[in-house]
């Protein structure tokens, strides 16, 4: 029996890029063949009848399945979001369930975190790493680290790697989520200090990439992420 790769992105930070760096993982994969889903625990920052994070990953991807746990209005962290409108915010496990659900019918399922990685996704505590552990075998886990190009990326892409390495989640590779048509020094030197890193940078996605018409967006993914 085959079973799904579950692929959590998370970010050093809120609005690195982790929504257009999943939608462009969903169209590479979509592109070799292979079924995709993708899944949001926590969604911040919508109104009702807004779309989200995961309807901009369709749109741009072409994939068809994409969920939310639970969507809430006030643009923070998931748990002062929930307190301030009064709504529960799902379990650990029920994460879990949903995630396994999507697994089932899928070869891949991509899991995007809100903000960074230790951001709290109930009121136990629970971070987008305690998912990521929480994945059961014998289904593969995956964790895409998204960071920023310019100064202070270093410290925070370190700083995240660190905490997932503590967790025995040691990330498959890094993507830089907006990579600038005319880089500074300092974001080259910044990007050549990534290369020389164990965990591999996988790409690059050029600023801007969101506004692209969704076919060409397709067809450029693939090229943005040459080492998957």
């Amino acid at each position: 029996m085959k079973h799904a790769t579950i692929t959590f992105i998370t970010g050093t930070d809120t609005d690195v890029g982790k929504t257009v760096v999943t939608a462009s993982l969903a169209a590479m994969l979509a592109a070799r063949g292979e079924s995709v889903a993708a899944y949001k625990p926590t969604q911040t920052g919508v109104l009702p009848g807004e779309p989200g994070d995961m309807e901009e990953v369709a749109r741009l991807s072409g994939i068809d399945v994409v969920r939310a746990g639970v969507r809430l209005q006030d643009p923070m962290a998931p748990v002062p979001a929930a307190a301030r409108e009064n709504a529960q915010l799902p379990t650990l496990q029920g994460h879990v369930r949903a995630i396994l659900e999507l697994a089932q019918g899928h070869d891949n399922v991509l899991v995007e975190g809100a903000g960074g990685l230790l951001v709290e996704m109930d009121t136990l505590g629970n971070t987008i790493a305690d998912l990521a552990a929480a994945i059961p075998a014998p289904h593969r886990t995956a964790v895409v680290l998204v960071c920023r190009s310019a100064l202070g990326t270093l410290n925070h892409t370190l700083l995240t790697l660190e905490a997932l390495e503590r967790r025995s989640l040691a990330a498959a590779g890094l993507v830089i989520g907006s990579w600038p048509t005319s880089p500074s020094f300092i974001e080259n030197s910044n990007r050549e200090h990534f290369q020389g890193l164990t965990t591999p940078l996988l790409g690059a996605l050029p600023a801007g990439a969101a506004l692209l018409d969704p076919a060409d967006f397709r067809r450029m993914a693939p090229k943005w992420l040459p080492n998957p």
